[in-house]
């Protein structure tokens, strides 16, 4: 395996995280390069919702099918609403009310919100069980104190979310609802027996799996009746032998931040991002603040280990895997595009086999505003147009008596210039290929091939592009 692709395999476990209004050079970089994706953070989203969506259409400019995760738990923690406070109550008043299909209606609402601003992968619910009422971390966040209430309405959550489009990754595995230390400042251990963890925190992440769940986040916490050794989110007895051995989940373990490791007093971050993936994690959630050195602080650390033999290529390959499949169940559906490729209707050969002379036919816009498109501008940027006339009612048009040509009209039938001009081209060059974007009465007997969008909005001109392009290299 040469340099290059280990990096992109470090890259594809990696979940970023960025400072700043919008992605920075570095990111786009890193997602050329491989990188799972990034979670937003309050830092990213001043100007609310509209920001989300600023980063998660500047994101998938660069890479469509990557994650773009953030915590949208409902209640106090909120992403969505994080300037004005949540719309919809958490789960702890979920819990109280014990209404499954609540609970449901509540999440299938957030995933719609979620999926509008373009995020595919919510680090929520929290299905801890908050047995402890003195608990700094979890209290509200939780729908309760009793484990097969946490259990019952973290599935119903996890399926109706899942079932709207978005991904959800359950959290904190194996349960922080014990803990009265934040793990930001120091580790929290919870020092109950094995058969109280079994009977009380892993309840709701049975349920869960059994739900399809297709990420759970790991806590780090550490429980000595498991592993006396190693917090969860870096103990093979846990990740591995517990998670992949006992339960068979075979979705994503994403680690909690591994920041708070180097909090904690461990300030070599290449040596635990190793550590976290022996242990069986396959994403590692990295913060806001560390940025491109800590990412390639990592993927330096993770190759030398591989080189060295202390973490195996195949362990690296099968998390990377994991995540791959995570990002094809989470890749946003096209459905805009998908609507207007059924749209389209295409007659005569219309096939680019080399590039064309393209013209459009730029007549005004009517009572509702000119519509802003280019078909010409799309062929060139993949290189299938030599040479564009974007052509006004006194603009003289002389076509190339060889070679491809497209012709592209928006209702010439009832602007008499665009009629005559598109009459004298086909006139002079039969074979030309005709692409309506308006009304499809543009496509006269005389037309030979013709693509018919019914409408001229982006992704009717990319579904035109397509069928121009079916063969292109």
């Amino acid at each position: 395996m040469s340099v290059n692709e280990l990096d992109r395999l470090v890259n594809a476990c990696l979940l970023a995280g960025y400072t700043g209004a919008e992605p920075p050079s570095w990111v786009h970089s890193a997602l050329d390069e491989g990188l799972a994706g990034v979670t937003l953070f309050p830092a990213n989203l001043a100007g609310g919702r509209q920001a989300i969506v600023r980063h998660t259409r500047a994101l998938r400019r660069t890479a469509p099918d990557a994650l773009i995760a953030l915590d949208e738990e409902g209640g106090d923690v909120t992403r969505l609403d994080h300037e004005t406070g949540s719309a919809y109550p958490g789960n702890l008043a979920l819990g109280e009310i014990d209404d499954l299909a609540l609970t449901a209606e509540v999440a299938a609402a957030i995933a719609a919100e979620l999926k509008a601003c373009g995020v595919n992968l919510n680090l929520a619910p929290s299905i801890d069980v908050n047995s402890d009422p003195d608990n700094p971390i979890i209290g509200v966040r939780s729908f309760g104190a009793r484990p097969e209430l946490v259990a019952s309405h973290g599935a119903a959550f996890i399926e109706s979310m899942q079932d709207g489009g978005v991904s959800v990754c359950a959290k904190h595995f194996p349960g922080h609802g014990a803990t009265v230390t934040d793990p930001h400042h120091a580790l929290p251990i919870v020092d109950s027996p094995a058969a109280t963890f079994r009977e009380r925190e892993l309840a709701p992440f049975v349920s869960a799996i059994k739900a399809g769940v297709h990420a759970m986040m790991t806590a780090h916490v550490l429980y000595p009746a498991l592993d006396p050794d190693n917090p969860a989110t870096l103990s093979r007895r846990l990740l591995h032998d517990l998670v992949r051995e006992e339960l068979g989940y075979e979705g994503v373990l994403l680690s909690s931040a591994i920041a708070i490791e180097v909090g904690q007093g461990n300030q070599d971050i290449g040596a635990v991002a190793v550590r976290a993936l022996r242990a069986g994690s396959d994403l590692l959630l990295l913060g806001p603040t560390e940025g491109a050195e800590l990412a390639a602080v990592i993927r330096a650390s993770v190759a030398e280990a591989v080189r060295a033999g202390t973490l195996s290529w195949e362990t690296l390959e099968t998390a990377a895997a994991r995540v791959s499949t995570l990002r094809t169940l989470a890749a946003p559906r096209p459905l805009g595009l998908e609507a207007a490729r059924r749209a389209l209707r295409v007659e005569g050969p219309v096939t680019l086999t080399a590039p064309a002379f393209v013209v459009e036919l730029r007549a005004g816009g009517n009572a509702l505003g000119e519509a802003h498109w280019s078909l010409a501008g799309r062929l060139t940027e993949l290189g299938a147009a030599h040479s564009t006339v974007l052509a006004a009612e006194d603009d003289p048009v002389v076509l190339p008596s060889t070679g491809p040509v497209v012709l592209v009209v928006r209702d010439a039938y009832r602007t008499p210039w665009q009629a005559a001009r598109l009459a004298e081209a086909l006139a002079a060059r039969p074979d030309a290929i005709v692409v309506a974007v308006g009304m499809p009465d543009d496509v006269t007997p005389q037309v030979k091939a013709s693509i018919r969008t019914y409408g001229a909005g982006a992704v009717n001109i990319e579904a035109a592009v397509e069928q121009l392009t079916a063969q292109w290299p």
